[in-house]
This record gives structure tokens, C-alpha cells and sequence, in this order.
């Protein structure tokens, strides 16, 4: 096997490391994208007058 499928194939436990890889990914953009749209719908509340 090539060094590079080696890595990729993790010693057998690709599935469970790229898994989590992949979650972590997911909560970290989340982490980041949530409370941006939040603030943006805040700031568009704030700025309507009544």
C-alpha cells in the first residue's frame, strides 16, 4: 500500500476517525454560522422602527 492509502485507511479505522472528523467539522461550522445568523436577525429587528 502507498503511504498516502495508509493514512487514509487509518490502520483499519478510517470509518470511526473520518466519522468524527466529519462531526467535529460539522459542530465547529455550526459553532460559527448560528449565532451570525442570529445577530444578523437581531440587528434587522432592532433596526425596523415600531
Amino acid at each position: 500500500m502507498s503511504p498516502m492509502s495508509e493514512f487514509f485507511a487509518m490502520g483499519g479505522y478510517a470509518i470511526y476517525v473520518w466519522s468524527a472528523w466529519g462531526l467535529t467539522a460539522l459542530v465547529m461550522t455550526a459553532n460559527l454560522l448560528l449565532p451570525l445568523r442570529q445577530c444578523r436577525k437581531l440587528r434587522i429587528e432592532l433596526e425596523q422602527p415600531e
